[in-house]
């Protein structure tokens, strides 16, 4: 039976703080009319409304994209007294516009905005969350031996956990963050146009070592 190698146990935190990079605002717009498929961008009236309003500012076609339409049943027989809700995506790549983008949704009357999904580039940040934990690990691990008395003679095991924790989005009480233009001018929305969150990442490394003297 092969037995366990003398080793020396060696955890490390690290953690960084980064800013969202760009947003995804998720919102809903009732119109008076069905269209479905990528024409409902051109001839649902509201969608399109909103769509030119945000064009002004900047934004590509690119930045837009059709989730979905929901058909609400006001009475009667389906599709004749019917309102059609979309579910629209729109893409904010720079997110000093963002402010500017909040006024025009809040201005369409029949747009609520939902929520607001922050995007990060984080990549980096990772690999270098990663490095600085390993050479902290190897130098606990040094430090460690030396007051011990023995050799570090390798690496045993590994084993990485990495964390998000990223602060909570404001949430309007059971209702969506605003409803265009009917939203009341005293409500303080609170809202973040600017975004953060925290990457962990612990390392348990196991070391191996010579000998332990008794």
């Amino acid at each position: 039976m092969t037995t366990k190698p003398d080793t020396i146990k060696i955890s490390i935190m690290e953690k960084e703080e980064i800013s969202a990079t760009h947003a995804d605002l998720h919102v809903t717009i009732k119109g008076t009319s069905l269209v479905s498929g990528s024409e409902a961008m051109k001839k649902a009236k509201e969608v399109n409304q909103l769509i030119e309003a945000l064009t002004s500012l900047g934004l590509k076609s690119e930045a837009f994209f059709l989730q979905g339409v929901h058909l609400e049943q006001a009475g009667g027989a389906l599709l004749k007294s019917s309102n059609a809700v979309y579910r629209l995506k729109i893409r904010c790549e720079d997110l000093e516009k963002l402010a500017a983008i909040l006024d025009v949704i809040s201005s369409q009357k029949n747009a609520t905005l939902e929520r607001i999904e922050w995007r990060y580039d984080e990549d980096e940040t990772r690999q270098q969350l990663l490095s600085r934990a390993l050479e902290n690990a190897k130098k606990k691990a040094q430090q460690v031996a030396n007051a011990l008395g023995v050799n570090l003679i390798g690496v045993y095991d590994y084993l990485e956990t990495p964390m998000d924790d990223e602060a909570p989005r404001f949430q309007m009480q059971a209702a969506p963050m605003f409803r265009g233009a009917a939203a009341p001018a005293e409500q303080n929305l609170g809202m973040d146009i600017q975004h953060t969150k925290t990457l962990h990442l612990h390392v348990d490394i196991w070391y191996r070592v010579s000998e332990f003297q008794d």
